[in-house]
């Protein structure tokens, strides 16, 4: 376990969805055909857009399942990269 100060030290999220994610996002939402990870993904990265907090983990997974997708529309990948965009890493970058 690090640390109590370090833990506070690790550098913030300072990213948001931009506003063409944020289309990307809300088209993916009102999909129909988009998948149950392309939707959780895009839900995360629509509900970040106009804050600084990061991804979950779970929803940092299924952006990734998104965009392992070849068959996932770009919509749902542009929504997924914002997602993962907002996750910082293991060690805290």
């Amino acid at each position: 376990m690090k640390p109590y100060k370090e833990m506070f030290d690790m550098p913030r999220n300072t990213e948001t969805t931009g506003k063409k994610a944020a289309t990307a996002a809300s088209k993916t939402l009102r999909s129909g055909t988009a998948s149950k990870s392309a939707k959780s993904a895009a839900g995360s990265a629509l509900a970040q857009s106009k804050t600084t907090k990061e991804s979950s983990a779970k929803a940092a997974s299924a952006a990734s399942s998104t965009l392992k997708t070849k068959s996932a529309p770009k919509a749902a990948k542009s929504a997924a990269a914002s997602t993962l965009t907002q996750r910082r890493d293991k060690k805290g970058r």
